[in-house]
């Protein structure tokens, strides 16, 4: 294992984790290279149910690979390296060759500044195409807005972690693509103090397992998680106060013309107050969900 001494703290036992499936060419290039730069590190890389020559490459290189029999996720992968690992911190990146195993360092120097969790936060350069860019600022707004805090990358898969604090985390995560943003939204609920350093992606090796149409409406869902996982009232207050605005609007509107309460200002009325009691509900079930008995 490694241990490194960075200022008056010390970060011991690195383990390095990267989920992959069908993999094998950027392994092939990005192994060495992880070797060489953290020679005294856990690699471990958790193959996906993988066809190709994933296993081999891992085998020839030294490097340990946890093997599934089909595929469950790239989050499921998370899950199943973070619990095999056995270092205090836990460095996750993608098997793709776009990360640079030189950034780890930066990541590291940063989480030992007293952070518990670090990300590595791309540029609008790094970004896969102009409509996931877009669709990261926007996830990246809201998270901000709901948390209080900047957020300059919620989707990287680039990241350092203490192992401890990241396992509390586990059962919440998803077995698909969005398990970077339940961490971190977990981490700020948590009030782990969660960090960013800037990061150049560098462009993929084979084809992306991200399909536009497929995963669409998954990562739309991302967005409501997003308020789920901090602050539930955040988001459904904000929805209760429209629908009794525009009752009232609907209401002045029919009571100035036809001198009524109409059906629609009624139920405009009430869907506000079923979904701030949802929000209340949803509030209590997002605190109970953090809780952790003493």
């Amino acid at each position: 294992m490694i241990s490194l001494h960075t200022g008056s703290h010390l970060l011991n036992r690195l383990s390095i984790i990267l989920p992959a499936k069908n993999e094998a060419p950027a392994l092939a290039a990005l192994l060495p290279r992880l070797r060489a730069t953290h020679p005294d590190a856990e690699i471990i890389v958790v193959d996906d149910g993988s066809t190709d020559d994933t296993r081999i490459i891992c085998k020839s290189c030294g490097v340990e690979c946890l093997s599934s029999p089909y595929s469950m996720g790239n989050g499921a992968a998370i899950k199943r390296g973070a619990r095999a690992a056995t270092g205090d911190i836990l460095v996750f990146m993608d098997g793709d060759g776009q990360h640079d195993p030189a950034d780890i360092a930066r990541l590291l120097d940063q989480l030992n500044r007293g952070y518990d969790m670090v990300v590595g936060a791309r540029d609008w350069s790094s970004q896969a195409g102009v409509g996931r860019g877009l669709a990261n600022t926007l996830y990246n707004w809201l998270a901000t807005r709901m948390t209080g805090h900047p957020v300059l990358d919620l989707t990287s898969g680039f990241r350092a972690v203490r192992a401890d604090k990241f396992r509390e985390f586990l059962h919440l995560l998803p077995n698909g693509f969005s398990y970077p943003t339940t961490s971190t939204m977990a981490f700020f609920r948590s009030a782990y103090p969660v960090a960013y350093v800037p990061i150049k992606a560098a462009q993929r090796i084979g084809k992306s397992h991200i399909k536009p149409l497929r995963d669409g409406v998954r990562f739309l869902l991302i967005i409501f998680k997003i308020a789920t996982l901090y602050s539930p009232l955040k988001l459904f207050v904000p929805a209760s106060a429209m629908f009794f605005l525009l009752g009232f609007a609907n209401y002045a509107w029919t009571f100035m013309h036809e001198g009524r309460l109409t059906n629609g200002s009624t139920l405009m009325w009430s869907a506000a107050v079923i979904v701030f009691l949802i929000g209340l509900i949803s509030e209590q079930i997002t605190a109970l969900t953090y809780r952790r008995d003493v």
